[in-house]
């Protein structure tokens, strides 16, 4: 097998449908070492994907209410998966998060080399994926850095759904990730067996606002929402808005629509679910 997939969820079977006959997702406790161990050896994968870990139902809330799950999901669980896959010698992957940062970096954008500070972290959660960033970063492992993800397909992890079910909205420039874009991006590292963090977000930033405008005109024309100020917030969590840097991406040769162009190109396929 070319392809072991951890992480059944969102994201997880984004990937396998993509990859189709070349992976397969494996549910396994990435916090388990002997079952990792196991699973590995029967199913000898050249490379291991990493999509497992917690964000937190509905939303990172959660995570503030449920640190210890957080912190073995989003730390112990890809520490020990990377522990294994060095004993075997796997190339590993792992899905990452942008939300680390606040603000645009005085317009450049934050790059790959740029260390948030641990005291201005937003959230319990950023700080479990901040943790684990950096320690993989010692090692030979491809991370993939990605923020607020979105595609054409209506449902509870897309952000265009999360989005459009707030009536209330805060206005705030932010990198995205289009699921499709990531996938082709992340495959084309594997490829050139590239390591090391890579920001994966569409190229840009958009705001909340230029998002449902579009929505309102490609996907429904009744649509209202309100724009109120990020500090009105009612959340448990703080949020990450920051925008961050892709030339390291681009100077790899990968190239992946500016964020714009690419949300226009989803919301005129995407279809809300009636629930909506």
């Amino acid at each position: 097998m070319k392809y072991l997939i951890f992480g059944n969820g969102y994201l997880g079977n984004k990937f396998k449908d993509f990859l189709a006959d070349e992976a397969e997702v494996a549910s396994v406790d990435i916090g388990n070492i002997e079952k990792l161990r196991n699973v590995l050896e029967d199913k000898k994968p050249e490379i291991v994907i990493n999509c497992a870990g917690k964000t937190g139902k509905p939303n990172i809330d959660w995570c503030e209410d449920n640190k210890d799950e957080t912190m073995y999901s989003n730390l112990t669980g890809p520490l020990v998966l990377a522990k294994v896959c060095f004993e075997k010698d796997i190339f590993m992957v792992h899905l990452g998060s942008g939300c680390i940062y606040q603000g645009d970096n005085d317009g450049k954008g934050f790059s790959e080399d740029d260390v948030p500070e641990i005291a201005s972290m937003p959230s319990f959660y950023s700080l479990t994926k901040f943790v684990s960033e950096y320690m993989l970063n010692n090692f030979q492992v491809l991370q993939a850095r990605l923020r607020m993800p979105l595609d054409s397909e209506s449902g509870p992890r897309n952000f265009i759904t999360k989005i459009t079910n707030y009536k209330k909205v805060i206005n705030e420039p932010n990198s995205m990730t289009v699921i499709d874009d990531l996938i082709f991006a992340v495959i084309q590292l594997v490829k050139k067996r590239k390591t090391g963090i890579y920001n994966v977000t569409n190229p840009g930033s958009i705001t909340h606002k230029e998002i449902l405008e579009m929505y309102k005109e490609l996907v429904d024309q009744e649509f209202r929402y309100q724009i109120i100020n990020t500090e009105d917030l009612n959340t448990k969590a703080g949020r990450s808005n920051c925008v961050l840097n892709t030339d390291k991406l681009k100077n790899e040769g990968i190239e992946i629509p500016e964020i714009h162009k690419a949300v226009k190109e989803i919301l005129k396929k995407y279809k809300p679910t009636p629930t909506q």
